[in-house]
């Protein structure tokens, strides 16, 4: 949520926030005058408060003909308080329901524009010359049909299109992708959770997921509640309604599943697990002081980029432009790894700092020595599954139809160097 006295100080800055990601200028504007409206409403609420109060007050010494004058005013400011109250009640639900409709302000160092005028910040790793080698590139479907890893046919028999079964090899791939994202995770001071995968819609809206984002949100209506699509909305949520004491940050990350409607895809990604309905995610998030937001920012990618390069794939770092920010993303850094049938970077994992856009509408703040204060909220991935399947299955894959499993993965997998065919 837009913090309201930064909007009244400086409202260009909100302006010029919602036009670099292509969206409402007007409804700033529109902001401003419901909370013009409603202080308004709120001092002449005040004023007969106080005025009900003093003659009331007076009531209980007077007598007579004039007990009976200030009884009638008692009477007429009662209606005249009441009515006020049910105005400014609804002055606070308009002022809510627009502010609730301003995205995040974004950072004034991310790119401006659409979702391909991202920046590339760097290139890791080597990508591997297939020709050279002498074979011909195999796209993860083809791989995981020879090692018996992924079954797409029968997870649409069962579930529909972009649904899909990780067996054998691939099942053991995922439990031990989980486990080494886990341990990286817990060894950098985060401490490891498994959340609910249902959420109430305090949670889902709270961490802004009921905006621009509904659309893929699974809601399970007879129950009023929601699927995640990312483990972000409970572990955000976690503190909600209060105030944290104690050392900050605090640092969380969580295995859960995540579902997503994919609602504008199209026919985009449409052959294997690249861009599915369901995977499983490891999730990194950040409760920290708003001063060390962009710090620990900047930690979290490193820890994402810590993963990638334990898995010895090639990738690139990119900083997401405005147009392409989710509406709580102050910034965003994403994370692609290279994939050898598209010949093409695909992203992977990404990084968003929140700022205080999540923990205003959850109503978390911390308690430092200068009292009560504001918090920021950060997210990271560590591992979307399916995703990273794919990244490992086409980089390590070798003539024979075999994958090379990267020696971070081998305890985890019986010490196994490769995933053979069937």
């Amino acid at each position: 949520m837009i913090d309201l006295a930064a909007l009244r100080q400086d409202p260009e800055a909100v302006k010029q926030s919602q036009a670099a990601r292509g969206e409402s200028v007007e409804l700033v504007d529109q902001v401003i005058a419901a909370d013009v409206a409603r202080r308004t409403a709120l001092g002449e609420f005040e004023s007969l408060r106080a005025n009900q109060k003093a003659i009331g007050a007076q009531v209980a010494k007077a007598q007579g003909d004039e007990k009976q004058e200030l009884l009638s005013q008692t009477k007429t400011l009662s209606d005249q308080v009441k009515a006020a109250e049910n105005q400014l009640r609804e002055m606070d639900a308009n002022l809510d329901a627009l502010v609730l409709g301003l995205s995040n302000v974004v950072d004034p160092a991310a790119p401006v524009g659409g979702e391909d005028d991202f920046v590339v910040i760097k290139e890791v790793g080597t990508k591997r010359d297939f020709a050279a080698e002498g074979f011909a590139v195999r796209d993860h479907v083809e791989i995981g049909e020879l090692l018996g890893a992924i079954d797409i046919e029968r997870g649409a028999k069962v579930s529909g299109s972009r649904f899909y079964y990780l067996t054998g090899p691939g099942a053991m791939l995922e439990l031990a992708l989980v486990q080494l994202a886990m341990n990286t995770a817990q060894k950098n001071g985060f401490t490891p959770m498994i959340p609910p995968a249902l959420v109430k819609p305090a949670a889902m809206e709270g961490t802004g997921f009921l905006g621009q984002a509904a659309e893929n949100v699974y809601r399970l209506e007879a129950d009023d509640m929601y699927l995640v699509g990312t483990a972000e909305v409970p572990l955000a949520a976690y503190h909600m309604d209060e105030i944290l004491e104690g050392a900050l940050p605090r640092r969380y990350a969580a295995f859960s599943p995540c579902f997503r409607r994919e609602a504008g895809s199209h026919g985009k990604d449409t052959r294997g697990i690249f861009r599915v309905h369901w995977f499983d995610k490891v999730e990194m998030f950040s409760f920290c002081p708003v001063d060390e937001a962009v710090a620990e920012h900047e930690r979290l990618l490193g820890f994402e980029e810590e993963f990638l390069q334990a898995l010895e794939i090639p990738y690139r770092v990119i900083d997401v432009a405005t147009g392409d920010l989710g509406s709580s993303a102050a910034r965003k850094f994403d994370c692609e790894a290279w994939v050898p049938s598209q010949e093409r970077y695909r992203e992977v994992t990404s990084t968003s700092n929140c700022t205080t856009f999540q923990s205003r509408r959850l109503k978390i703040r911390s308690r430092g020595a200068d009292g009560v204060e504001p918090i920021a909220t950060l997210n990271g991935t560590l591992c979307a599954i399916t995703r990273t399947i794919v990244a490992i299955f086409e980089n390590h894959q070798q003539a024979d139809g075999s994958v090379r499993i990267p020696k971070a993965l081998q305890p985890y997998l019986g010490g196994a160097s490769h995933f053979k065919l069937k």
